[in-house]
């Protein structure tokens, strides 16, 4: 992808990358996948470990939710969850090409950053979770009511990438 972050229509390009929040029961692993044209995080998949499966979910979500069509970049870091034969299966059965970062550059996966960046600012940070299944219900509040629809974004003209994707359909149903 070479940092090229701009995308000009919804599904042509997603991001994915992995976290972890912690709970008094120990590290809950949260894999998400964003739209890079809007920013939406469009699937995601919670775990309490972090293995292949844990990303294939998190794809697959966003594959049922919208469909894309064979073509679409998927961009990750390098980490084994996204070498691992299951999750590259997953991207040859629907025709998608795999992008990965360069070893070691955290900016060549920077848009997933700033959304953990600001997951944990805005949500996990003033939190004190005592269960994983607590940390789950506010992570899904935070990412399918507040970030999707609410949350303004400087890339998308400070719009939400919910409206962003709607300015969008209306432009192109316009044109």
């Amino acid at each position: 992808m070479q940092r090229q972050f701009e995308v000009a229509q919804p599904d042509q390009v997603y991001a994915s990358d992995v976290t972890y929040i912690w709970t008094q029961e120990g590290w809950l692993y949260l894999a998400v996948v964003i739209d890079l044209c809007s920013r939406k995080v469009v699937g995601w998949s919670m775990s309490t470990r972090m293995k292949a499966q844990l990303v294939c979910d998190a794809l697959k979500m966003a594959i049922w939710q919208r469909r894309p069509t064979a073509g679409l970049i998927h961009h990750s870091d390098r980490g084994s969850q996204y070498a691992s034969k299951a999750f590259r299966r997953l991207l040859a059965a629907h025709g998608f090409k795999g992008s990965m970062s360069r070893k070691g550059d955290c900016w060549d996966n920077s848009v997933v950053e700033s959304f953990f960046g600001s997951l944990k600012q805005e949500r996990v940070h003033w939190r004190n979770y005592q269960t994983r299944y607590e940390a789950q219900q506010d992570i899904l509040n935070y990412i399918s009511i507040f970030y999707n629809n609410y949350r303004l974004h400087s890339t998308l003209d400070y719009m939400s990438p919910v409206d962003y994707e709607k300015q969008l359909t209306e432009m192109k149903e316009a044109a």
